[in-house]
């Protein structure tokens, strides 16, 4: 049997996952350039932004944080144990059932796409709905290709290959680009606007499509290399596949949870001014980065070194989850000051291009400020789930999972009925009907086009960032009953948090000069001044990640 690894080997997994996660992310930041600079804040985004939504929970609920979960411990305690063709076995039978799952729900997404449209965005009318009943039939077999392709992810970290899976996704993103970009060059000139925007919203999703065959593709040839017996079956008899099987109940119920918040979102978005999920989506974009880098590349890269070991050596888990959280809390800070301090410069560097406007960004910072809120806590969640994963209590992190999207979504609606009464114009923000809010706004008051000026999404990223340390409670809670006492930041927080402080006094400091050039160089101007201050005040306050990254000494 093969030993675990140790920490310093795991930072190296995790910065690979990390590399691979910001090409992605980086990727996927131009792809949503390029998506804002052809479709804006307009309502075929919004109609796309829902179509996706629908077959995207096949993905999450069969796909990446499943899987992982589920299949990995398992795949990772053979390996470990080198029952190398067992490993392999189990790995192809896993895939059967994945293909004949997919394959049916693809079908059932394509043939029930308007009573799946009706469902999932209620709040949609007229060419809006009918947009996004025909985007979800083109985008639904190309979702079904992403989870095969987070099956090959599985089995690439089960063998310690973390990079590739976590870079594939360049593909997925490129092909979207390339959609549009063609699309657009032949229809951009001239013609009905409505007409328009909606061909490029179908190019959007033939690019998807093909994306997604393009991430599996890169993947496969290694995944058949690497696994020794690997034949796909369909065979459950496996002792490997009925313990992936059983652990698959709970963790969906758990990713579930998470992602049924997602669609409550959507769903709730839908009765908001035009613009509302657009907006959400862009801020999405932007706040998924550090939960991709900094809470995903650690959970990943500790999820089998946390199936792998001895679950009874309590002290080694809890050194590993200290270690883990003060990494995740040393990039994640410096995060949260950048996009509350600086984040409408962050937004205008980035998407402020064709029809996305100066107000546009101003909102979409403002949503992304509801979400920084609770950034720290949705990060460290991530680790801490791995850790209940690998001493097999999944349903322990499904509960706290599913208390969160309960009270997400109680909290999102009553504030976003507030806060889509509140509008940004020209003159500043203004007030538009009666408050307190028991209903929407009017059908014709949420179709205006200048609707993406109102704040209703504020509302549900507020309601996120707050639920966020509700769940983070309930994990570190059970994690303390199991494994002992973790804390928020691990070893590093109470000296994160003042370099944080003189981050934050830097940024504010650099607005005046920063204001007056043009989105990204003053977004430039600004991070780079916040994260020098940031870097050497945590190097001075004896911060360990801080002296790592600058090729120093580990304390």
């Amino acid at each position: 049997m093969s030993e675990p690894i140790s920490a310093a080997s795991s930072r190296r997994h995790s910065s690979l996952v990390a590399a691979g996660i910001l090409l992605s992310r980086v990727s996927g930041l131009v792809r949503q350039v390029v998506v804002g600079y052809y479709l804006g804040t307009s309502y075929a985004l919004d109609a796309y932004t829902a179509a996706f939504r629908i077959p995207n929970l096949m993905q999450n609920l069969l796909g990446e944080g499943v899987l992982s979960a589920s299949f990995i411990p398992v795949h990772s305690r053979l390996l470990a144990q080198g029952r190398d063709e067992e490993a392999g076995r189990v790995a192809g039978a896993v895939a059967g059932l994945l293909v004949t799952v997919t394959g049916v729900l693809s079908l059932a997404g394509v043939v029930l796409a308007e009573p799946l449209t009706a469902a999932v965005a209620a709040g949609f009318t007229g060419r809006r709905q009918e947009l996004a009943v025909s985007l979800v039939r083109i985008l639904t077999p190309g979702v079904g290709l992403l989870v095969l392709s987070a099956w090959c992810l599985g089995v690439l970290n089960s063998h310690r290959r973390f990079f590739l899976s976590y870079v594939a996704p360049v593909l997925w993103n490129a092909a979207q680009v390339a959609g549009l970009a063609v699309a657009g060059g032949l229809l951009l000139h001239g013609g009905d606007e409505q007409a328009l925007l909606e061909s490029l919203a179908v190019a959007l999703a033939w690019g998807t499509l093909a994306g997604g065959l393009l991430q599996l593709g890169l993947q496969l040839p290694t995944v058949v290399r690497l696994s020794r017996g690997l034949r796909v079956s369909l065979d459950v008899s496996l002792r490997g596949v009925r313990d992936t099987v059983r652990a698959f109940g709970p963790v969906v119920a758990g990713r579930g949870a998470v992602q049924l918040s997602a669609y409550v979102d959507t769903l709730l978005a839908s009765f908001l001014a035009t613009g509302a999920l657009a907006a959400l989506s862009y801020a999405q974009l932007l706040y998924l980065l550090p939960v991709s880098l900094f809470g995903m590349s650690v959970a990943a890269a500790e999820l089998p070194e946390l199936s792998a070991g001895d679950a009874a050596d309590h002290g080694r888990l809890r050194a590993r989850l200290d270690d883990g959280l003060a990494r995740i809390a040393f990039y994640v800070a410096p995060t949260i000051v950048a996009f509350v301090v600086a984040g409408d410069l962050l937004v205008g560097a980035v998407f402020e291009y064709g029809r996305f406007g100066e107000r546009s960004t101003t909102v979409v910072w403002i949503v992304l400020c509801g979400y920084a809120l609770g950034l720290l806590a949705s990060t460290g969640n991530r680790l801490l789930q791995s850790a209940l994963y690998g001493v097999s209590q999944p349903a322990v992190a499904a509960r706290a999972s599913a208390l969160r999207v309960v009270v997400s979504a109680v909290l999102g609606a009553v504030l976003m009925l507030q806060l889509d009464r509140v509008v940004l114009g020209g003159q500043g923000l203004s007030v538009v009907g009666e408050l307190p809010a028991l209903a929407p706004l009017s059908a014709a008051e949420r179709a205006r086009e200048v609707g993406a000026d109102h704040l209703g999404a504020l509302g549900l990223t507020l309601a996120a960032g707050v639920t966020a340390w509700l769940e983070f409670a309930l994990l570190r809670r059970a994690v303390g009953a199991r494994i002992g006492p973790v804390r928020l930041g691990g070893h590093s927080l109470r000296r994160i948090l003042p370099a944080a402080g003189a981050m934050a006094v830097i940024g504010l400091a650099a607005r005046p000069v920063a204001g007056g050039l043009p989105p990204l160089p003053a977004a430039i101007l600004a991070a780079g001044a916040m994260g020098v201050a940031y870097l050497a005040a945590a190097t001075a306050l004896g911060v360990p990640e801080a002296r790592s990254l600058l090729g120093g000494r580990r304390g």
